[in-house]
């Protein structure tokens, strides 16, 4: 079989009250090629490029490769000998689910070398099983904005049109925040005030995202369940929360477990909110890349 490419997206959770069951899709993306190798070589091979390609495991502790395997465990099939490079265009521990990405690749790039025996449900539920909630997965693979909800053990993936004029505006600090610490600084019991505050806002927030109304996102995007107790582990969070809505953002949130941070804003207030970001993280001494970005409406993908 001829080399292939799989090209799958970033994400960014949550979106404020969206814990754990709202992602979308960014054109950021990671590249997977898979090659089959001769008998004579070692099991798999796994090669990275990109930045911080050195922090990338190149063993059986690789999560491309767990996923891959994952899949031919599935079937209870041996997997061919395969090489496996890596791109990386989406950073590490930064809240725009690089792991998503390596979960969905293994899985992508396994299903078209067994000759595509599995769905496209079927490889987002095996997704699911892997990295223990859909809010990243379910957007990496499918595309665009995707809200999960659970009924029993089955999920339901439910799309969302997001508005042509909402952009989201990606701020990535030059320091990290892994998940295991954004998630322990979670209470274990919430009130019901916050519960039913949640629940309001992330109504609300659908209606936004699908209309476009900005004054609609500027409440709906607040938080009562992981930003509390999330922002404190990311320097300078609030000053540049209130300078991006100073310039003209609807809302700024964490993405994922952070730290980066999402501002969504209209076409032309874009410009303004990232320097606004970029000038109120420089006075913490905090350096980040920030860009407007698109949804992704197609997710993974299949490169000749």
């Amino acid at each position: 079989m001829s080399p292939f490419t799989i090209a799958v997206p970033a994400t960014t959770a949550n979106l404020g009250p969206g814990f754990d069951c709202l992602g979308a899709a960014l054109n950021l993306y990671n590249h997977f090629t898979f090659s089959i190798l001769p008998d004579s070589e070692p099991d798999f091979l796994i090669t990275v490029t990109g930045t911080e390609a050195d922090r990338v495991s190149r063993d059986e502790t690789n999560l491309l490769y767990q996923s891959f395997l994952k899949f031919y465990q599935h079937l209870g099939q041996t997997p061919p000998k395969t090489k496996m490079e890596i791109q990386l265009g989406v950073p590490l521990a930064r809240g725009l689910g690089s792991s998503a990405t390596a979960i969905v690749g293994g899985l992508m790039g396994a299903n078209l070398l067994a000759d595509k025996p599995l769905s496209l449900s079927e490889i987002l539920d095996l997704a699911i099983a892997i990295e223990g909630h859909p809010d990243n997965v379910a957007p990496a693979l499918l595309g665009n904005c995707q809200l999960s909800v659970k009924d029993g053990e089955n999920w339901h993936i439910i799309p969302l049109n997001w508005h042509s004029e909402l952009v989201p505006v990606v701020a990535i600090p030059d320091f990290e925040l892994s998940t295991e610490m954004a998630r322990s600084v979670l209470p274990q019991h919430y009130s019901r005030q916050d519960a039913i505050f949640n629940v309001a806002h992330i109504a609300l927030l659908v209606k936004a995202i699908e209309s476009g109304r900005g004054n609609w996102l500027r409440i709906a995007m607040e938080d009562k369940i992981h930003q509390p107790y999330r922002q404190s582990l990311i320097k300078g969070y609030e000053s540049v929360k209130v300078a991006a809505i100073a310039a003209g953002a609807y809302n700024l949130v964490i993405s994922g477990a952070g730290p980066t941070v999402l501002a969504i804003t209209d076409p032309e207030q874009s410009l303004s909110v990232q320097n606004a970001i970029a000038t109120a993280w420089q006075k913490e001494g905090i350096n980040a890349i920030i860009s407007a970005l698109q949804i992704d409406s197609q997710g993974a993908k299949i490169l000749a």
